[in-house]
Order: structure tokens, then C-alpha cells, then sequence
């Protein structure tokens, strides 16, 4: 998102053969019996200048149609065009997953790996994050492109991990304020300063939220008080952020607390044997989770992806740790 040129013959132009006499002064009678002659001459002599169509049987209708040459076609350099999207691989699309939102200033921008580098807001150090045509770029709240972005403005990226690199699912450039999901573990809360410190998979450096009297805690489907945020517990957030960097949680669900037992329910959609690691699609919520398997386990020869279980944890405060794991038969 090709041009031909076509050129076809047209029909020859058929001239006819001129002829020319030339009569000497002679007498009339002489000039009757002469074209007599040439009368007589032409009936029973094939003219040399005559066109003579051949038998064919596809023109029975005595029509004569000159002869067409085949058709070329000229593919002049300069009559192509070629839509250079169609040349590039299918792009594939988004993982869905929760994003987490992260805030800075642009310190290096890197077209040729496409990827940025921000100063994350509050002093968070650095982060390096990779975009592709699927970033989504707005200014103000209108659509805008990557070639928009400048080194030393302030932008907010909604962050996912993408395999193994963090990529930036939607940039904002001068957003007054931004909300955003994302997930960790508690890592302290201090209610001095209305301060929950908490460490996210995609954040080399641990993430700082402001809890106020507005901020909705909940286990489940309870309430739940916000002196529950005990080191080590796993939850999800949202927050905004405003223009100077600022977090402030507005809700927090707590998802497992140190040392409870939790049990899972599902089918096995991937298992490693040398890390111990289990992944399984809960029939209950269809979440994806990890568990672990203890190293002196001995996992029966059935335990193979696509066979449902039932796994009883605990939560160690990191990971979900296996205690007893049955398969079930369908």
C-alpha cells in the first residue's frame, strides 16, 4: 500500500497501391479495344499487389484482422511503488498484563535501539525502557509519536515486562497527573509518615507511595486495616502520581501475607524439574500463578503439563512454596 504500463498495437493503416497509365494520343476505337485488353488481362491474371487472406477455419466470416503482437508489459524502474509496511514482519501484540507506572525525565533517548532512559522522580536512580510501534504516545491528551520525545522532559511510561525487558505500553508527556496499577511486595510500612515502601518486579530500585486516610486497604473481599501491610506481604496497587513525581496510593489489595497457606486449584500449563518452578491456570479465577516446589520433593511421573491439580502453599514471604500437591483424574 505496482503500476504497469500497457502497450497494445493498433491496427495497421492499409494504403492502397496506386496505379497509373499513361495514354498516348491515339483513337478512340484503339483505346476501347487496348482497355478490352487489360480487361480481359486482369480476369485471368492474379495481380502481384493483391492481399490474399489464408483458410481459417476461426474466421469463417471472410473478415481479415491484422495481426497483433504479443503484449509487453514495461516495468520501468520508476513506474513501481511498493509499500514499504508490507516488506516488515507482523508486530505482535501487547501482552495483558497489569502495568506498572513509572515517572522521570528522559536523560538519553536511543533511536537506533529504541529504547529511553529515564531519572526516575524522588531520586529512584535510573531505569531503561523499550518502545516499538505498539507504544502508544499522547501530549496533553492527544495522540502524538515517539519522534515528539525530548532528552530532559518529563514523561510517564505504563511499564509491562515483555519477556525479558521492561517496555513501555503508553508514554504521556506533561501529564499533570497519572494513574497506575502494579505489584510487589511490601518491603516496610512507616505510619510516621503515611510511607509504604514496597519492591515491583519491573523497578530496579524499590517504589515509595504516600498512604493518606483516603487510601482503601483490602484482603479479598474484606476490609482491612492498613497496619496489615506487614513486611513481606504481596499486593497490588494503584496510586496516581502528580507532576513532581509524587505517588499516592489510592487503593491497596492484599494478596498474601507471610506464612498463610493458600491453595490453587487448576491446570499445569508449565513445569521446570531443575528450578522446582510450577505454573498453573487457576480454575477458579483463570489467573496464571507460580509455585515452588520444595527441593527434596519427588513429583509423581503424571505431574506433566495439561494435568489438573490442587496445590496447598505457603506464602514465605517471596514465593508461594508447595506443601502437598494432588493430581486430580478427569
Amino acid at each position: 500500500m505496482t503500476t504497469f504500463i500497457r502497450q497494445t498495437a493498433s491496427n495497421a493503416d492499409v494504403k492502397p497501391v496506386a496505379r497509373h497509365s499513361v495514354l498516348s494520343s491515339v483513337a478512340v476505337p484503339i483505346m476501347c479495344m487496348v482497355c478490352a485488353g487489360v480487361s480481359h488481362s486482369q480476369a485471368n491474371t492474379e495481380s502481384p499487389t493483391a492481399i490474399v487472406s489464408p483458410n481459417n477455419a476461426h474466421h469463417g466470416d471472410g473478415n481479415i484482422e491484422p495481426r497483433k503482437p504479443p503484449v509487453t508489459e514495461d516495468l520501468d524502474d520508476a513506474s513501481i511503488s511498493v509499500d514499504a509496511a508490507s516488506l516488515l514482519p507482523d508486530v505482535p501484540p501487547v501482552p495483558r498484563e497489569n502495568a506498572t507506572l513509572v515517572g522521570g525525565t528522559i536523560e538519553r533517548l536511543d533511536h537506533v535501539r529504541d529504547r529511553v532512559t529515564l531519572r526516575l522522580f524522588g531520586g529512584g536512580g535510573r531505569q531503561t525502557v523499550w518502545f516499538d510501534p505498539r507504544t502508544q504516545v499522547f501530549r496533553g491528551g492527544k495522540t502524538a509519536s515517539i519522534a515528539d520525545l525530548r532528552e530532559g522532559e518529563r514523561v510517564y511510561l505504563d511499564t509491562i515486562l515483555d519477556g525479558s525487558t521492561v517496555f513501555a505500553r503508553t508514554m504521556r508527556l506533561d501529564a499533570t497527573s497519572a494513574t497506575g496499577e502494579s505489584q510487589g511486595i511490601v518491603m516496610k510500612y512507616r505510619a510516621d509518615r503515611g510511607e509504604l515502601t514496597y519492591r515491583d518486579s519491573l523497578s530496579p530500585d524499590p517504589v515509595r507511595v504516600r498512604i493518606t486516610p483516603a487510601t482503601r486497604v483490602k484482603q479479598g473481599d474484606r476490609v482491612a486495616n492498613v497496619a496489615a501491610l506487614v513486611a513481606g506481604s504481596l499486593i497490588a496497587i494503584g496510586f496516581t502520581s502528580d507532576g513532581a513525581g509524587r505517588n499516592t496510593a489510592n487503593q491497596i489489595t492484599i494478596l498474601a501475607l507471610p506464612g498463610t497457606r493458600y491453595t490453587f486449584a487448576g491446570d499445569v500449563v508449565h513445569i521446570d524439574l531443575r528450578s522446582g518452578l510450577l505454573v498453573l491456570n487457576s480454575s477458579t479465577d483463570h489467573k496464571t500463578y507460580e509455585v515452588y516446589l520444595s527441593p527434596s520433593a519427588n513429583p509423581d511421573d503424571n505431574l506433566q503439563p495439561g494435568a489438573n491439580v490442587t496445590v496447598v502453599t505457603n506464602y514465605d514471604g517471596s514465593h508461594y512454596v508447595v506443601r502437598e500437591i494432588t493430581i486430580n483424574l478427569r
